[in-house]
């Protein structure tokens, strides 16, 4: 699908046009083959790195080829309850930039309905206030995760089966972002060098911030993923521990149980036994047996071997 969008300074919104315009957004998603051979026309964009984009596992990167520049990027998504990084190909020619992604994002509706302000007729900022808005998106599911993480940990000994599937989770999403997010440190580096696009001094700080924030978010999700792998670890120790204690318990118990079983099976036996005649011969392996079990558990107690 293709929707060509256009803003000048002049006009109160962004207008959804028919046919492309000089300076205009052309948005393209998911598109068909047709769809595809009609951009390579229109704007002479090499397909071989139009077919990049729609690649699932594309890495961010900047490439330029015939005054053209492509920079790719990844923007995290919620889909079916999973966060995953999704490739976005932004180019950035002359008089037009392109937008082509498999999926919709919904970001791009804050630009449409005038949520953000932006003009398509100035494509370097509007490329930037793009790569903004995909930063807040790392921002947003980051928070959202170090949120759930808190939750977690305050309940550390009360981990259930569905939170461990959970840290699986988080360590596999932390991971995808920093995959997309340190290349996009490089990509960020190289814009600032001004050889791929032309920039102004305002431009350049915009994109010195981009930079800087980037970073922080690289810093967080470093953070993050340890924060994960700790709370994993430490609720490891702790079952493990448990294990031990429970582990420890019984066997305390089955030797305090087997003394006495002993004793009872022996005089227990269909034979003739010393004192088997005596009235008080039952009292008396009785109360040795317990005397026996009495000392036994403090002698266990002592040794911490019942707690």
């Amino acid at each position: 699908m293709i929707n060509i969008y256009y803003r000048s300074v002049k006009e109160a919104k962004v207008s959804i046009i028919d046919n492309f315009r000089h300076s205009s957004w052309i948005d393209v998603c998911d598109p068909a083959e047709n769809e595809i051979e009609k951009i390579i026309e229109l704007f002479g964009i090499d397909k071989s790195l139009l077919s990049d984009a729609l690649d699932q596992f594309e890495v961010p990167r900047l490439e330029m080829e015939n005054g053209i520049t492509y920079v790719y990027t990844r923007v995290p998504e919620k889909v079916n309850n999973e966060i995953i990084t999704m490739p976005l190909l932004i180019a950035i020619g002359k008089d037009f930039i392109l937008t082509l992604s498999k999926e919709k994002f919904n970001f791009f509706e804050d630009f449409i309905n005038g949520k953000k302000t932006v003009y398509t007729t100035q494509k370097i900022q509007f490329f930037l206030k793009l790569f903004f808005a995909v930063n807040e998106k790392y921002n947003f599911f980051l928070h959202d995760i170090n949120k759930r993480l808190r939750t977690i940990k305050i309940r550390l000994e009360k981990i259930d089966t569905k939170d461990i599937v959970q840290f699986v989770e988080f360590e596999r999403t932390l991971n995808d972002f920093l995959s997309a997010l340190v290349p996009t440190n490089s990509v960020l580096q190289k814009l600032l060098i001004g050889s791929h696009i032309e920039l102004y001094s305002k431009d350049k700080d915009l994109i010195e911030d981009l930079f800087l924030g980037n970073g922080q978010l690289i810093e967080m999700s470093k953070s993050t993923l340890k924060n994960v792998i700790n709370i994993r670890d430490t609720y490891s120790n702790i079952m493990t521990h448990n294990l031990n204690r429970t582990m420890r318990i019984l066997t305390s118990l089955t030797i305090l149980l087997t003394i006495p079983t002993m004793i009872f099976s022996f005089f227990g036996m269909n034979v003739n036994l010393p004192y088997s005649s005596h009235q008080f011969s039952y009292l008396a392996v009785v109360c040795f047996t317990f005397l026996i079990s009495l000392i036994l558990i403090i002698l266990f107690i002592k040794n911490r071997w019942l707690r």
